[in-house]
């Protein structure tokens, strides 16, 4: 739950949430862009004690605004740990339809990027795709954003090429794997 939690507000921070301390003796929170979902059900306790949390570990730092309200803004390191969480719960979506295209991805990232080589291969396997070859994997269904996101977060931009093809040497047994048979 505690790790839940802690994901939620970096996620919502990451995407734009505004949380901001007054500075009334009793420091409650204020949402200024409305509480969304995810913060509805984190008690207000709860969210004081790991937003403080968030700034020993130097996640986010404060900014005090014009209105003398204190700003929570997520630091690099918080961004990164946010990015983190939302590729951890990354999922590709299957279609009701099959439009007959292979998404491919295809890497030859080098030894010195060994541990981000290794991470993007684990990463394409959590999210389903299929190895073809060691460095080429096969996806049927839409995901080139989610492609580019992994790709981004790695760092490895220069290396991996995503293609689409309408078929490849020995695809029905891929077909089976994805349950495509017509």
């Amino acid at each position: 739950m505690k790790r839940d939690a802690k994901k939620k507000i970096l996620l919502l921070l990451l995407t734009g949430v505004s949380l901001s301390l007054s500075k009334s003796p009793r420091g409650y929170f204020k949402i200024i862009k409305g509480l969304p979902e995810g913060l509805k059900e984190i008690k207000r306790k709860r969210l004081r004690g790991l937003v403080r949390e968030f700034y020993n570990d130097r996640l986010v730092s404060y900014k005090e605004n014009k209105d003398g309200l204190t700003e929570i803004i997520l630091t690099k390191d918080g961004e990164k740990k946010a990015l983190k969480f939302k590729l951890e719960d990354m999922k590709i979506k299957k279609p009701k339809k099959w439009d007959k295209q292979w998404r491919i991805v295809i890497f030859d990232i080098p030894e010195k990027l060994k541990r981000a080589r290794e991470a993007l291969r684990g990463k394409l396997k959590d999210i389903g795709f299929v190895e073809l070859q060691k460095s080429v994997f096969a996806h049927p269904f839409e995901c080139e954003d989610e492609i580019n996101f992994v790709v981004e977060v790695f760092q490895i931009r220069p290396f991996v090429r995503f293609v689409k093809a309408n078929s490849f040497t020995n695809e029905e047994q891929f077909r089976i794997k994805f349950d495509l048979l017509d």
